[in-house]
């Protein structure tokens, strides 16, 4: 034994060789954290003094390399002024530079995921030999971070520029193919014959028929670009990432114009440029709210993963009402092997909602995500019917009949008489309260609503909505079977629009307001999408469907009178009456042609602005600014009161739904991380300012409170 430690240990196996084994005691990943980093500096250190040291090996002792580093711990470390963490981040990067100054041929093998830190680790080393299991990359960009262990000085030296700038912006997890055709490895192995390939590689390296130090060269020395090369490579690249952030994420491009202005350098000068670098990008608003949501999500998972306990399984679903939604929903149970009864009162249903599986089951094989062969297993599990005969074993039920309170009472309870007494029901509803559906029911304790969005496919988000009567083994279950469908759960108690649309109505409100008051909607929707949403209000409601807006908004006003019932008539009311319904009869506030692709493409269209002309006042050109205000206001109070009367349990789930129920902008953490960013005083001052709008704009006596004690939601 070389060196033991909590993290690491170092042992001679054979003929000289080091093996160096990366495995975190009391967890069950390896992860960057303060003790690994100690272990490292440390196990470098005993290698160096071993003359009988001819090579290291680095390994994993567990099923993944390392996953990169504790964010929990380094986002303290991001609460130190930004030369602090420059002299931090060049403080950790001499062990990796001490790795690669190693007097011996250096080889990792990657046995599993190795992203971020645990990628850079592989980096610092001569050689890299990767399991055809695993998965490599670097993804910090999605924390609004860059590489802070030399990734942007190791790679682009190793794979080229535009290879490490692809890899570094884009922060995907590379499967083997790709990692072995780029470069940034030498090998790809059977999983099994991981070990013996690696140290016979090694042992090439030793006996000096492979040129370790050549490499190791190339690593350390100036980028082998020309001064024309570099510009056309980085300057192309700048102008391309740009395009594609809008100028939101500040991290990708900060990453490119580091590795830039290190091309000319050697090493330790390069880590300096990528110190600063890495040091700016940890103090900026945006890597708060990215690593506030990767936060968050860890905790949803922790949450659902304690729901496990109590959930009896679905091995068998249904749902009722075949359709767009039912078709989505049946496609994704499916897909996600928990075979479905599609059940609806007629053919034409069935056939609708088995063309929109087939039709999404195509794509994938077109994609090449899925085999022919997988595609005929799936639509196997999604078994069509006319009656309820084959409801005796179904475990959970989803209800997605037309969103009407009477015809929904009445297919639940003829549902409730067809299964089995403990079987749960649910009901795919996103306005209509539980507990008024679950008033006439036998078994209340086994129903709860399982809001899906629409894509069904595409949206990660389930509201799992708990009513008055619902029993805890009853939402377990719910959540268990959403999980197994690979969407998100998020449980919230009954109320009008429950979480999502209860929050977003506000919304709508502040933009029919804003049109009211002679707004342009296109400017609207322009300044709402530069403001980070994928489409501004206007598009949004289209998409959504201008009568869908319209039937929520009745039950939103019935249930909130006092700040949701307008008192003038909006401008979706008039599209609803000229029967403009958006996206899905192709005009709305805009009109919809296809394009190439066979996607409906928005064109403006003068009609809408005679059809509102009698709603609004004279045009007025509104600054940005007012525009967000008035938009942005009434969904941040809302949110404020869902936590308030205990709708939703945590500031983190409600920006989680948020984000993934209506893509609130990811770089802004959702709304609670909003207000924290605009500070709660500064916030309430604002509400003041627009307070003559009505009681959307009234901040909460708890708000006001929150303001005056200087307290935020996320401390």
């Amino acid at each position: 034994m070389i060196y033991e430690g909590k993290a690491i240990t170092v042992n001679l196996i054979e003929d000289g060789i080091a093996e160096l084994k990366f495995d975190l005691q009391g967890d069950s990943v390896n992860k960057f954290n303060r003790v690994t980093l100690e272990d490292l500096k440390a196990a470098v250190e005993a290698i160096q003094g071993n003359s009988d040291v001819k090579g290291v090996l680095v390994t994993s002792g567990k099923d993944v390399f390392i996953v990169g580093a504790d964010i929990t711990e380094f986002g303290e470390a991001f609460k130190q002024s930004e030369e602090e963490i420059v002299a931090w981040g060049l403080e950790a990067n001499k062990i990796f530079c001490a790795i690669e100054d190693l007097s011996v041929p250096t080889l990792t093998a990657i046995n599993g995921i190795a992203l971020g830190g645990g990628f850079e680790m592989c980096l610092s080393t001569d050689l890299r030999v990767m399991s055809d299991k695993a998965k490599i990359g670097l993804p910090e960009v999605k924390l609004g971070l860059m590489p802070g262990f030399g990734g942007t000085v190791r790679l682009p030296r190793v794979i080229g520029a535009d290879n490490a700038i692809e890899w570094i912006c884009m922060g995907a997890e590379n499967k083997p193919e790709k990692a072995l055709k780029d470069g940034a490895v030498d090998a790809v192995v059977a999983a099994d014959k991981l070990k013996e390939q690696s140290v016979a590689m090694l042992k090439a390296a030793i006996a000096g028929e492979i040129n370790w130090q050549a490499r190791r060269e190339e690593k350390t020395s100036k980028l082998k670009l020309n001064t024309m090369e570099q510009m056309m490579v980085f300057e192309t690249a700048k102008g391309f990432v740009a395009g594609q952030t809008k100028g939101q994420y500040p991290a990708p491009i900060v990453a490119i114009k580091s590795m830039q202005k290190a091309a000319n350098m050697g090493r330790d000068k390069a880590l300096e440029v990528e110190a600063k670098g890495f040091a700016q990008l940890a103090k900026t608003s945006e890597s708060n709210a990215l690593i506030g949501l990767f936060m968050n999500d860890q905790l949803l998972k922790k949450k659902a993963k304690e729901f496990d306990k109590a959930a009896k399984p679905t091995n068998k679903a249904a749902v009722l009402g075949a359709g767009i939604m039912g078709g989505g929903i049946a496609f994704q149970s499916a897909l996600k092997g928990t075979p479905i009864m599609m059940k609806d009162i007629n053919e034409a249903g069935i056939e609708l909602g088995l063309n929109e599986a087939n039709k999404l089951l195509a794509k994938r094989v077109e994609r090449k995500k899925m085999k022919p062969l997988q595609m005929g297993e799936t639509l196997n599990r999604i078994r069509p019917t006319l009656s309820y005969a084959e409801f005796g074993d179904v475990d959970t039920i989803v209800e997605a009949v037309v969103e009407n309170p009477k015809v929904k009472k009445m297919v639940l309870a003829e549902l409730e008489d067809k299964v089995r007494e403990d079987a749960i029901i649910t009901s795919n509803t996103s306005t209509i309260s539980i507990d008024l559906l679950a008033a006439d029911l036998k078994r209340p304790e086994n129903f709860l609503g399982m809001h899906f969005f629409n894509p069904v496919h595409m949206m990660p988000l389930v509201e799992v909505i708990r009513g008055a009567k619902t029993s805890p083994e009853a939402v377990a279950t719910v959540v268990a079977y959403a999980k197994k469908m690979g969407k998100t759960p998020i449980v919230v108690n009954d109320c009008p629009g429950f979480l999502v649309n209860r929050v977003l109505f506000p919304y709508f409100a502040g933009f029919a307001g804003l049109v009211r008051d002679g707004a342009d909607f296109q400017k609207v929707d322009k300044v709402m999408e530069k403001f980070g949403f994928p489409m501004g209000p206007a598009y949004l409601l289209d998409v959504v469907g201008i009568d869908t807006g319209v039937h929520a908004n009745e039950v939103m006003a019935e249930g909130f009178p006092d700040r949701m019932k307008a008192d003038f008539k909006t401008s979706m009311e008039v599209m609803f009456e000229n029967e403009r319904y958006g996206q899905k009869n192709g005009k709305g506030f805009y009109v919809y042609e296809t394009d190439k692709k066979g996607k409906p493409k928005k064109v403006v269209d003068q009609t809408t602005y005679d059809l509102i002309k009698p709603v609004v006042a004279e045009a007025k050109d509104f600054e940005a600014e007012d525009i967000i205000a008035r938009c942005m206001i009434p969904m941040c109070i809302e949110i404020a009161r869902c936590l308030e009367e205990g709708i939703v349990d945590t500031p983190a789930e409600a920006d989680m739904g948020l984000i993934f129920g209506i893509g609130f902008p990811p770089f802004r953490g959702g709304a609670c991380r909003y207000m924290d960013s605009v500070g709660m005083a500064e916030f309430v001052a604002l509400c003041d300012k627009y307070a003559d709008l009505g009681n959307l704009y009234k901040p909460t006596a708890r708000m006001r409170e929150m303001a005056a004690n200087g307290e935020s939601y996320f401390g």
